[in-house]
């Protein structure tokens, strides 16, 4: 019998996993010769033979049990695998605790091989990659951030992400934080001392969120506060904004919404009413709370997020229609919303920061390089009332599931709509 028979006949004694089970052995009269399970893959994967020297081995692949999660004969998955992709790793390993506050995103969508080599890794835990490069795959931003801050968080350069993360689940805290804020905080930073209260100009924040004034991760700023402080809170102002450490009331505002901001922002605030248009967060809610910190933000301006976050929040279906865009629109695929309009207040419709979309879009597009379609004061849209026929006439800034942010799955059953003319 040649080598190529005997290894067949050798794979088909061993069965087949039921579906979406672990694959086990045969248990019949005829059975692999003991230690042949594993090896017998070898003599194929002969590759596998280098994965066995790292310094962390899989167990099953270190007991050569290839049948623990591949079907030697046939599957319905990818790669011979008894189940798809993370479910396998879930027959033996599981890693998230029970009413999970958060669990991480790759945990959540069974793409474990993300961060593990189900194989052999020189990392620990067969990672991929060693501590936070790993993370830095996924959330570049925020690794690149505080590796390069002035002011480092210590935790951050010691022990990594893991020192205050999760890597799977947590049950005790959002973002997979081991304990919430501030009792994560407050597990290091002791606010009983004299000193803290010091630091904080004599009010009693032990019980405030410390992450809406210091960044957890790392800060050019002193005291790792966020990269954009508010200058009463850089001064130590505290007081310039709410009664008196000694009061009663001593986290109230001096006065309620946009009145305490016009203390400082009088003339920015009267301009800003002044417009024709002004935005509905400025003027109800919490006013310029509803987007801005009033402490500290990793964002321009004190915005308390991007863009996206927080226009979202208001405009969430604006934000779903460019995710499922055909032609991603630059501005808002980047998170740039004011770069088009204006967040407080405006003069032109829709809140441009411009006169008319023929003046806004013009400042990227030369529409008429783009175009040789009439558009402006002089032309007007038949179907709609004999408005002016602008950019916005015939594009979705916004986005649709069509090319070229038009509302139509071709431009030929766009233009018909106005030229009747050409319609067959």
């Amino acid at each position: 019998m040649s080598s190529s028979i005997g290894i067949l006949l050798a794979l088909s004694l061993a069965a087949a996993p039921a579906a979406g089970s672990r694959a086990a052995p045969a248990q019949g009269k005829l059975k692999l010769k003991p230690g042949a399970s594993g090896q017998v893959c070898l003599e194929c994967h002969s590759d596998f033979q280098k994965l066995l020297q790292k310094k962390f081995v899989h167990t099953p692949v270190r007991a050569k049990d290839c049948t623990g999660c591949h079907s030697p004969h046939a599957s319905e998955h990818g790669k011979l695998l008894a189940a798809e992709g993370g479910e396998v790793c879930l027959s033996c390993h599981s890693v998230t605790p029970a009413a999970a506050k958060s669990t991480h995103k790759p945990v959540a969508e069974n793409r474990c091989r993300e961060c593990h080599d189900p194989h052999a890794s020189d990392a620990q835990f067969n990672l991929v990659k060693a501590g936070n490069d790993l993370c830095g795959k996924c959330h570049a931003g925020i690794v690149t951030a505080a590796k390069d801050a002035k002011f480092k968080h210590r935790p951050v350069v010691s022990s990594g992400c893991t020192a205050c993360h999760e890597v799977h689940g947590s049950a005790k805290g959002a973002t997979l934080l081991k304990a919430d804020v501030p009792g994560l905080c407050t597990s290091c930073h002791k606010v009983d001392r004299p000193i803290f209260a010091q630091q904080h100009g004599g009010y009693a924040v032990g019980t405030a969120r410390c992450t809406s004034c210091h960044d957890p991760h790392g800060s050019n700023a002193r005291s790792m506060l966020r990269n954009n402080v508010h200058p009463p809170v850089a001064g130590g102002q505290c007081s310039k904004c709410h009664e008196p450490p000694g009061s009663p009331n001593k986290f109230k505002p001096r006065q309620a919404g946009m009145a305490l901001c016009r203390g400082c922002h009088n003339q920015v605030v009267n301009a800003m009413l002044d417009k024709s248009r002004v935005h509905r967060a400025v003027t109800e809610g919490d006013s310029c709370l509803n987007c801005h910190t009033p402490h500290a933000s990793s964002e321009p301006k004190l915005v308390k997020a991007n863009l996206v976050a927080v226009c979202g929040a208001c405009h969430g279906a604006t934000i779903a229609r460019q995710a499922r865009s055909e032609t991603p629109h630059a501005p808002m695929k980047d998170g740039r919303c004011a770069k088009c309009h204006d967040p407080h207040s405006s003069s032109s419709a829709l809140m441009f920061n411009a006169k008319d979309s023929v003046e806004l879009c013009g400042r990227c597009h030369d529409w008429q390089k783009h175009s040789t379609h009439p558009v402006g004061a002089k032309y007007k849209d038949p179907r709609n009332r004999n408005l002016t026929l602008e950019c916005v006439s015939c594009h979705r800034a916004h986005g649709t599931e069509f090319k070229h942010l038009i509302p139509y799955a071709t431009t030929t059953a766009l233009c018909t709509k106005c030229h009747e003319q050409f319609r067959r």
